[in-house]
């Protein structure tokens, strides 16, 4: 895949558009993987100028800093600020709203100033700009529904983007009960992702999974990567895998443009 660097870019003499933060794990899980590769597709497919920091991208310090080890979140912060700043980085694009957020309102103060675009508003910008074409209709009148990430929408009110960008499908978008402001976690933040749940009637990823389920969708659309594992292992917990399949947006719109 065509995806240089900024070091490349910079030897070059060159400036991206964008810097494309691919996040711990669009970079080192499995299945995220896929949703970084469709990305990255979608991008290329748009002609858009991209570069990524490749080895010189380190964890954002949000996992740090949601599990109270603010010293680690900052020594990390100021390393990938030293090197955004050395590169003169003004947009970022991410497929983590938990990067997303953290570059876009804790970055701040420390002296990272940066325009951050979680991947659905970025798409929604190429659609609308007319830099991306058509769809097609491999989802149309496929029921879908969408699960907001909580450090996409509440956090940050980003309710529109995804769900605008999910309407280019064709396909019957059915909104859970709770959804948008009033939508429950996945069970993923504050740095519960890697680690067991705490002990309760049910785990946090199975009620959200249930919320899905009551919209009898053949698609479950997430916007997150740690969502997506979590939504993922609700439908295994339901026993609803062969019948239901969780994909990023990202995901659903490069298979849709390949068609």
């Amino acid at each position: 895949m065509n995806v240089p660097t900024m070091e490349q870019l910079m030897a070059e003499g060159k400036q991206p558009e964008i810097l494309f933060w691919v996040g711990s794990a669009g970079s080192y899980d499995d299945r995220a993987k896929k949703i970084t590769k469709a990305f990255v597709k979608i991008l290329n497919k748009a002609n858009v100028d991209f570069a990524v920091l490749g080895p010189e991208e380190s964890c954002t310090g949000d996992v740090a800093k949601r599990a109270g080890n603010e010293f680690l979140f900052q020594m990390q912060a100021m390393m990938n600020i030293e090197v955004l700043n050395a590169y003169e980085v003004k947009r970022i694009v991410t497929c983590d709203p938990h990067s997303f957020n953290c570059l876009k309102n804790e970055y701040p103060s420390l002296g990272g100033n940066y325009e951050v675009i979680h991947h659905t508003q970025f798409i929604k910008e190429l659609m609308d700009s007319g830099r991306l074409q058509s769809v097609g209709n491999t989802y149309k009148g496929k029921r879908i529904t969408f699960h907001d990430p909580c450090y996409l929408g509440r956090a940050n009110e980003v309710y529109d983007a995804p769900r605008d960008v999910l309407g280019l499908l064709n396909a019957n978008l059915v909104e859970m009960k709770r959804h948008k402001a009033t939508a429950l976690c996945c069970g993923a933040g504050g740095a519960q992702m890697f680690k067991e749940p705490e002990k309760g009637d049910k785990d946090i990823n199975v009620l959200r999974t249930e919320d899905a389920l009551k919209t009898n969708p053949e698609i479950i659309a997430t916007g997150c990567p740690y969502c997506n594992t979590m939504m993922t292992d609700g439908i295994k917990a339901k026993e609803k895998e062969d019948s239901i399949i969780v994909q990023d947006i990202a995901e659903l719109i490069a298979t849709a443009q390949d068609s």
